[in-house]
């Protein structure tokens, strides 16, 4: 065979279904059984192994098989199955009135059962003597390489075979011989590796269910399972008698093994390993040995637990030491980031290590070998990305990281501790990049036939040595442990040593929010007051209609930007928040029409509001002349990051009317084409294609935080946006409405939107004590009450008007007014600046519940 190395066939190999392999083992028979006891499979050795003329008829009874006996007993053992994973035995059962006695294995198979029978060897307890004192042997040991060297001793003592091998799985999968007890002249394959494809990950699956496999015969025939008409294949995962596949078969051959016997090592329901047991000749372990066999690998799993259990008290003890020396050393005035040395020589004996960099508060410290400040900047992002809070290890950085390969001929090992509560400031252990030796069973690349999926073993499984360079010496489980508590007392450190600093910035961060609250609402009035003058010139001025739209809708896309951004505080906002608000008027009842595809990110506040506008232009000159503007158009988003960080902004227009370029740049136009290049130094173009409008905007990386989480799509629900947009309905529009604002032209443009939807009786106040006076002499119907009437408070108004129990909406600025309307008795809120949709929607909810 010569052909290439293919890494899907080891995917086939890895979704294999070996559990319906759809076979036995011809020591043995089987015969699967609904509910009612009625055959629905069995194996074509049955008649030959049960004395029979024929084999089982499907749908028949076994009834008409076995003696009543045997089926009473069997019937019993059922009764104590509990569980999809338990297996019953009954051994020296005699089936049939003129064949000797067999061993019996039934279990649980969905709904019906599966019954296998092999010929009867020898009684559980002469099988179970040399046990005791075997298990006595192993008790007192205290080491993990004893305990293996002394089982592997055990369990050929125990069972007879030629060699036994203790293989324990590493993090990778591969797997590796730790200890092994051989027979005289046998080649020894103590200290070798091997791929972790040569136990796939279905094997695996199994042997959590079933703890010993046995494979009698390599070069025997495997008996066929026949089934009824449905052909269904059987569950074959708690089978003692499963055939093996033939690749696996192939690969024992090559081996020179003839038989095996395999023990799974449990921790933690886990699977730590195996003991792997060869024979060169066929051999059949009776079955009650290999139950005896079941309970020693369950008696050495606690052993094992056991010993590594005490492994891990002491690595907690060493990081409880290294906890305090670290608190105790870095005390007062001294700090991580100004005293790197001090940390070095308190983890110079706990994990080796050729160099260390800590990155903290955009300080950059080293000691020993390390990248550059330059350097090591660019690997943050990728470190987040793959540390995600925690300890992150490598032992090639370049290969996961590109940039790391500008300092591979340095440090190329890493050991990787975020060292604050969000992924930024980190310290790395570094190794330098050593050539290093690694012995292999055989060359581990497997191969496929030519022209086929089948996966064919190696050959060789002599020892085979690879020379593997650029790598750094691997870190190990127990430096693991002690990283994670270093990294845990780190932050400590730092938390403690900020402490003071913190509560500072939280008593200057509630004054900011204070200033930033009563700003922002001044600045909502003042939008509001600016919109509300332009609309209420379109009365006296009817050619300046256009101007007024645009000017309106421009001071609308700020103040949602602003809104935004001051929710969270004066930082970074969602994009998809600011895209969504835009299209929310538009899309609500063409979603299928819009698309935002990529993943959402936190774009900062002075590049927010620059982007608003973007899209607002954009959004407005869609909906009026480009692919919104009809019925078939549709608008694409997408969002793309380069490797420098930088935002990718893909708007693609389609299905809409023909479009050519204007002859005239509008100042839509240059909003669109300038404010990016101009105002973040990123990146604009704006293209007229016939199949409709394209642009591609570039925002550089400073501006953006970080990406939200997942994937995000938009928009919302149908039926939430139809709600709040939809125009009342004549005859539940209420037929007195109360206005409270302090500010005549907010006042009266609300007026004039109330006049414009249908409302008969309008009633504007400006003062609590005139609101209160209308509302006892003429209650309305419902009311919009402005939350800060200049020096006065609302509350009076909103308490005479909940305890009356009229509808009525708060008017603010604040942004954070939400979690306060159930308490104020408010049915609902509306930002400032709002216009005629945003009353529109509040009047259709009263007229919802009054419906």
């Amino acid at each position: 065979m010569n052909a290439a190395f293919d890494p899907a066939a080891l995917d086939d190999c890895d979704r294999e279904p070996i559990h319906q392999i759809g076979s036995v083992q011809d020591f043995g028979g089987l015969i699967a059984l609904d509910e009612h006891w009625h055959i629905t499979h069995f194996s074509d050795n049955c008649a030959d192994l049960l004395g029979i003329d024929a084999n089982p008829t499907i749908g028949s009874a076994l009834a008409e098989i076995l003696i009543p006996d045997a089926l009473e007993q069997l019937k019993e053992a059922a009764s104590r199955i509990n569980s999809d994973k338990k297996v019953e035995q009954v051994f020296g059962l005699q089936l049939c009135s003129s064949t000797p006695l067999f061993d019996c294995a039934i279990h649980a198979s969905g709904r019906g059962l599966v019954l296998e029978f092999e010929p009867h060897s020898e009684s559980y307890d002469e099988q179970l003597k040399p046990v005791g004192a075997l298990i006595a042997r192993l008790s007192g040991i205290n080491d993990l390489a004893e305990l293996c060297d002394a089982a592997v001793e055990a369990v050929r003592e125990l069972t007879g075979y030629d060699r036994a091998m203790v293989y324990k799985f590493r993090r990778d999968d591969s797997g590796e011989v730790i200890a092994e007890s051989a027979a005289e002249g046998m080649e020894p394959y103590l200290g070798l590796r091997y791929p972790r494809e040569d136990i796939p990950l279905p094997a695996r699956a199994l042997f959590l269910r079933n703890r010993v496999r046995v494979l009698a015969d390599v070069a025997a025939e495997a008996s066929p399972i026949r089934s009824g008409e449905t052909n269904r294949p059987l569950d074959l995962s708690l089978s003692v008698l499963r055939a093996s596949a033939p690749v696996h078969l192939q690969y024992l051959r090559n081996m020179g093994v003839a038989a095996t016997l395999t023990i799974a090592i449990i921790r933690q329901g886990k699977l730590w390993g195996l003991i792997s047991c060869h024979h060169n000749t066929p051999k059949r372990p009776p079955y009650a040995l290999r139950t005896v066999v079941e309970m020693f690998s369950q008696v050495f799993s606690l052993m094992l637990d056991r010993i590594l259990v005490d492994v891990s008290e002491s690595l907690r003890a060493r990081a409880q030491q290294l906890h305090n020396e670290l608190v105790q050393r870095f005390d007062g005035d001294t700090t991580i980031v100004n005293d790197i040395p001090l940390l070095e020589n308190v983890l110079r004996h706990t994990i080796a290590h050729d160099g260390m960099s800590l990155w903290m508060d955009d300080e950059y410290r080293t000691f020993g070998e390390a990248p550059s400040a330059r350097q090591f900047a660019k690997l943050i992002p990728e470190l987040s990305a793959l540390s995600t809070g925690e300890v992150f290890t490598s032992v090639n950085l370049s290969e996961q990281i590109e940039e790391a390969q500008d300092f591979a001929d340095t440090v190329t090992g890493a050991l990787a501790l975020p060292i604050s509560r969000t992924p930024r400031d980190y310290l790395v252990l570094w190794r330098k990049p050593l050539a290093q030796t690694v012995r292999w069973g055989g060359e581990p690349a497997k191969v496929y036939t030519p022209g086929t999926s089948r996966l064919e073993p190696r050959s060789s499984f002599a020892a085979w040595s690879e020379t593997v360079e650029g790598q750094s010496e691997e870190w190990s489980d127990d430096e693991l442990v002690v990283a994670e508590q270093l990294r845990l007392t780190l932050i400590e450190v730092v938390l403690r040593m900020t402490d003071e600093i913190a509560r500072e910035r939280r008593r200057a961060q509630e004054q900011q929010e204070l200033l930033i609250a009563e700003l922002n609402h001044r600045v909502r009035n003042i939008l509001h007051l600016t919109r509300s003058l332009v609309m209420q010139s379109e009365k006296e001025a009817r050619s300046v209609t256009g101007f007024a739209t645009l000017v309106g809708g421009r001071i609308a896309a700020l103040a949602s930007a602003h809104d935004n951004i001051t929710r969270e505080k004066w930082s970074a906002a969602s994009l998809l928040s600011l895209v969504g608000s835009e299209f929310a008027a538009y899309v609500w009842d063409k979603q299928e029409r819009f698309c935002f595809s990529g993943k959402d990110v936190m774009v900062k506040p002075e590049a927010y509001t620059v982007l608003a506008l973007v899209i607002h232009e954009l959004v407005t000159n869609s909906v009026k002349y480009g692919a919104m503007s009809g019925d078939a158009g549709s608008v694409e988003i997408a969002l793309s990051q380069a490797r420098a960080g930088d935002l990718n902004i893909a708007w693609r227009e389609r299905g809409g009317p023909p479009v050519t370029a204007p002859k005239r740049r509008s100042f839509g136009s240059i909003i669109i084409e300038r404010s990016i290049p101009f105002e973040l130094q990123g990146e604009a173009e704006l293209r007229f294609e016939t199949g409709g409008v394209e642009a591609d905007f570039t925002l550089p990386a400073r501006y953006l935080e970080g990406e939200t989480a997942g994937n995000t799509a938009y928009p919302a629900s149908k039926e939430t946006d139809a709600a709040a947009l939809a125009a009342p309905r004549a005859n539940t529009l209420p037929e007195r409405v109360l206005v409270v604002e302090d500010n005549m032209i907010i006042a009266l443009s609300t007026e004039d939107s109330l006049a414009d939807l249908g409302v008969a009786q309008i009633d504007l106040q400006s003062t609590v004590a005139g609101t209160l006076a209308a509302i006892a002499e003429n209650p309305p119907d419902f009311a919009i009450i402005d939350y800060n009437l200049g020096t006065e408070s609302s509350l009076t108004i909103t308490k005479e008007l909940a305890e009356r129990k009229i509808d009525f909406v708060l008017a603010t600025g604040y942004s954070e007014m939400g979690e306060q309307l159930e308490g104020l008795g408010a049915s609902g809120m509306m930002q400032k600046p709002y216009g005629t949709e945003e009353i529109a929607a509040a009047l259709s909810a009263f007229g919802a519940a009054r419906r």
